[in-house]
């Protein structure tokens, strides 16, 4: 998974088998914690959006605290087991890649054994977890076939150039098995129930899928080199550059016609006012970096995209409690 480090790494400075013993903080930088950021304000959203909406039968869902749980520890597991697991995939690429040079497992300051036994526990935590919305047996019958799918991405660079919309699929299913976990089988048993969400999972998908594409281009030499696939890889950096920009109007237009699409969901003026909000920023952040001059990346990447995550989150709120 493409994630913002620090800064560029010597390998011949870079930090290897340093001996030093991995503690709570490496493993927090291991699956990159604080990017969680990024993929649970849509799930909050959902879950809202999913106990402001009355069910197909006329019925309103139940709000139960073991679900509102049940969420939180699946995007939490769900998230490390596929991030750790990117970590240990990758683990002799990031080692060749000068960028990537200094992250824990190159610099062996936490081991491959240990990173595979952490995604396997997590990946059990997460299939575990879904037991808390019994009796709806949705999550836990796509638990394993979620799960396969947010790790897979790990492997997709290796043969195809959509890595990148992978990734971005593999961040839009937040939004989508929360509101299942929310109103239970009856989003199987009615599928136009299920607009409101694939709508937002269509925005986040081209969101992730338009801003990991311009994180990619700091590797795109590599990407070439090593024979690894990627978009600025492929088309170059101005190519690169402009299919993201195609992928964040893709997002805009989604986010616009949520409300519209999804008339029994309440989202309303105050959603699209700060939907007028989200094109400044998605405008700033491609003004922050350039097929040229990549210096601003990180900024554009964390503290943009975060910016918008949480008004998307916020305005969401507002209009459906309200």
């Amino acid at each position: 998974m493409n994630q913002p480090d620090a800064s560029p790494v010597d390998p011949s400075t870079a930090p290897t088998a340093t001996g030093r013993r991995g503690g709570i903080s490496d493993w927090l930088g291991l699956i990159r914690f604080s990017h969680t950021i990024f993929a649970l304000p849509f799930a909050a959203l959902a879950t809202v959006m999913a106990l402001s909406t009355p069910l197909p039968t006329g019925d309103w869902p139940s709000l139960r605290l073991r679900d509102i749980i049940g969420i939180l520890l699946c995007m939490v597991t769900a998230r490390s087991a596929a991030m750790a697991f990117n970590r240990w995939a990758d683990r002799k690429l990031d080692a060749d890649n000068p960028r990537t040079a200094g992250r824990h497992l190159p610099a062996g300051i936490i081991s491959p054994a240990q990173v595979a036994w952490f995604t396997a526990l997590c990946v059990l935590g997460f299939v575990a977890s879904t037991l808390l919305f019994w009796p709806n047996w949705v999550p836990l019958a796509g638990s394993v076939p979620v799960i396969l799918f947010l790790c897979g991405y790990s492997l997709a660079k290796r043969f195809t150039s959509a890595a990148h919309l992978w990734l971005g699929i593999a961040l839009s299913l937040s939004p989508v098995c929360a509101w299942v976990a929310i109103r239970g089988p009856v989003s199987v048993t009615h599928p136009t129930d299920l607009v409101s969400p694939l709508v937002l999972a269509l925005a986040v998908a081209a969101w992730v899928t338009g801003f990991d594409i311009v994180y990619a281009c700091q590797d795109a030499d590599f990407d070439r080199r090593t024979g690894l696939h990627s978009i600025p890889a492929r088309f170059g950096m101005t190519g690169a550059f402009r299919i993201a920009a195609a992928f964040h109007i893709v997002m805009l237009v989604a986010l616009f016609a949520l409300p519209f699409v999804a008339a029994s969901t309440p989202l309303g003026w105050t959603f699209l006012a700060g939907m007028a909000v989200v094109v400044v920023l998605v405008v700033r952040q491609h003004t922050l970096v350039n097929p040229d001059d990549l210096r601003r990346i990180n900024e554009a990447f964390f503290q943009t995209n975060a910016m918008i995550s949480l008004l998307i989150l916020v305005v969401g709120v507002v209009d459906c409690l309200t």
